[in-house]
């Protein structure tokens, strides 16, 4: 009996061991399955989800979808056609079409590949009829980018079709799909692309289509991409997108509380929807090639100037955090400030004190060259050399975020320049050199470099007395938390108490009878700034202004530059107390002004430069 119930044992074990495994190879195991969804019985087809929705801070669609339709080709499907028809069809050559051909054999014989981008909508009712003739091509539909604002374009970006090296870097992308190039389409790819849905398709011996592959047991379904709301007010984007009419530079504005960027012009700039369509190629080519306006160019975050006169503020918060001036200390200014024996070894002052004392509140206020040339002397001849002198400078003035990238959400950015001292060893290689062969720094010139976005958060971080937020443009993600670090307050190495004096010199910019701003200055509002003229040594000056305001609960700091602008007030500060109007207000009560900056041209000087 027990060798009998040993076999019967054993005998129902293996059974059902064979059983296990047979459920688990026919059932479980898709190794076998999907090893054939490579090979040439089965075809496979995407589906291309719709990206993600933009809007701006206020629910203002700024990017949306349309739908377009591409002809796709399978090479070693194409058979013996009728090839001038078939070109007269989609209305190309045929030079283009053997062009075609080849670039996609080139990829794979036996992978789609787009043929014919964006046909349009009768086009493709025509080619539905019809396309059945011509063997290897078939039509796919997919969505593309639609800007109802035609605005923005440099925060925006634009998307277009990856190439073979974005593939081979990335295989979760395919030939013929679109990726974000720019803007914000290439910061938050991820998360606006979505998820492509597949088809797989069974074909007999003959390579015909018979149906799904496994009644579609391995086909997906496409995944829209998540909707982003960005920090942009589309209104005053707009606004100083005109108000920037026929000048160059660059806008940016940013909430102090939040860091969030409230519009970030760069002009001349171009219509987002050039980027779309058939033509977009040729678009694209234009604005790349076009090197006197530099369209593609953003200049809020890639153009680098000297910040002129709004850097005084970061020598005097220093020279105040190094005990070497204090809110009472005064100089007597001549006309300018001399620093060596040879005629060069003079900084000329335009501050008009004619001798009289000047103290900090009044330095700021009227600008003067002198005391912030003997602030920064004082602070760089504080320490045993002059090398740790700059480097201690140097490290205060980084942390308002100037000489680096910030860190941020944007696609594109430049550093700027803050020099150290190691820098100045190297063109002093003998080692002689003192405070004075560095002196334009303290007016923000020599070798400091500033972008408008750090401008705009150097001025944020003065306006919450000390500390700053990440600048970022997506205020919330469909689905996804916003980073942490944008919400984390950065703190600069300047003790609070420093800055309640040096904004009271900004607030007198506008409000004293000799502020240098003063003919700039709204009613009913109270605004903190600093004109500025960044010397430019390829022609006329650029005009630069930051600001923020109201004074006391800033809602907005602001960096306005405008190339070969002359001097602050002329061009910036007005433009930048509009958009701090605007933006507060809804309304502008100053008619003749806006109306002088929106038909104002510097075009004139832009042509000297060509000549």
């Amino acid at each position: 009996m027990k060798r009998t119930g040993l076999l019967s044992f054993l005998i129902i074990f293996i059974g059902v061991v064979y059983i296990a495994r047979l459920f688990y190879l026919q059932v479980l195991d898709n190794s076998f399955n999907t090893s054939t969804l490579n090979n040439s019985a089965v075809k496979v087809m995407y589906d291309y989800p719709e990206r993600g929705y933009i809007f701006d801070r206020n629910g203002v669609l700024l990017v949306a979808n349309q739908l377009s339709y591409d002809v796709m080709v399978i090479p070693r499907e194409v058979k013996p056609m009728d090839t001038i028809a078939f070109c007269a069809l989609l209305k190309i050559t045929k030079e283009e079409f053997i062009e075609k051909i080849e670039n996609a054999s080139r990829y794979s014989t036996r992978i789609p590949s787009t043929f014919l981008q964006q046909v349009s909508k009768d086009d493709y009712a025509s080619l539905q009829e019809i396309l059945y003739k011509f063997k290897g091509f078939y039509i796919q539909k997919r969505s593309l980018r639609e800007y109802p604002k035609k605005s923005a374009a440099n925060v925006l970006g634009y998307i277009s079709e990856v190439n073979e090296a974005m593939i081979n870097n990335n295989p979760k992308y395919h030939l013929g799909e679109l990726i974000g190039t720019a803007g914000v389409e290439k910061s938050y790819e991820e998360v606006l692309r979505g998820t492509k849905g597949v088809k797989f398709i069974q074909r007999d011996r003959f390579n015909k289509e018979i149906g799904s592959f496994k009644n579609g047991l391995y086909d997906t379904l496409p995944i829209s991409g998540n909707d982003i709301t960005l920090t942009i007010d589309a209104v005053l984007q707009q606004y100083g997108e005109a108000l920037m009419t026929n000048k160059r530079g660059g806008i940016v504005a940013i909430e102090p509380s939040t860091g969030e960027i409230l519009a970030m012009v760069s002009m001349p700039t171009y219509d987002p929807n050039l980027m779309v369509g058939r033509d977009r190629s040729k678009n694209f080519t234009k604005l790349y090639l076009d090197n006197i306006n530099k369209p593609l160019l953003d200049r809020g975050l890639q153009a680098q100037y000297p910040p002129g006169s709004p850097f005084k503020v970061i020598s005097a918060l220093v020279a105040l955090q190094e005990n070497v001036i204090t809110t009472a200390s005064s100089i007597q200014c001549f006309g300018g400030y001399k620093y060596g024996s040879g005629k060069s070894s003079f900084m000329r002052c335009h501050c008009e004190t004619s001798g009289s004392p000047v103290n900090l509140n009044v330095a700021i206020y009227r600008s003067c060259n002198s005391y912030f040339a003997t602030a920064y002397r004082k602070v760089i001849d504080k320490f045993p050399t002059p090398t740790e002198g700059v480097n201690v400078w140097g490290k205060h003035a980084e942390s308002f975020g100037l000489g680096n990238y910030l860190d941020n959400d944007l696609s594109v950015g430049q550093k700027g320049n803050i020099p150290n001292g190691n820098l100045y060893s190297k063109i002093y290689p003998n080692g002689r050199w003192r405070s004075t062969a560095t002196i334009s720094n303290a007016i923000g010139q020599g070798e400091v470099l500033t972008t408008p976005i750090q401008l705009a958060n150097m001025t944020a971080a003065i306006a919450n007395e000390g500390f700053y937020y990440i600048p970022h443009i997506a205020k919330k993600i469909k689905g996804k938390p916003l980073d942490k670090k944008f919400t984390t307050p950065i703190y600069t190495t300047i003790d609070k108490k420093h800055f309640k004096p040096v904004i009271d010199g900004l607030f007198d910019v506008f409000e004293n009878p000799r502020g240098t701003a003063r003919g700039s200055r709204v009613e009913g509002l109270e605004i903190s700034g600093k004109t500025g003229t960044s010397e430019n040594p390829h022609g006329q000056d650029h005009s630069i202004f930051i600001a923020f305001a109201p004074t006391h609960n800033p809602k907005i700091a602001i960096a306005v530059f405008v190339e070969n602008g002359y001097w602050g007030s002329r061009w910036a500060g007005p433009i930048a107390t509009l958009m701090i109007e605007k933006y507060l207000t809804g309304k502008i009560g100053r008619p003749l002004v806006e109306e002088r900056m929106m038909e104002g041209s510097i075009q004139e000087e832009y042509d000297k430069q060509l000549k």
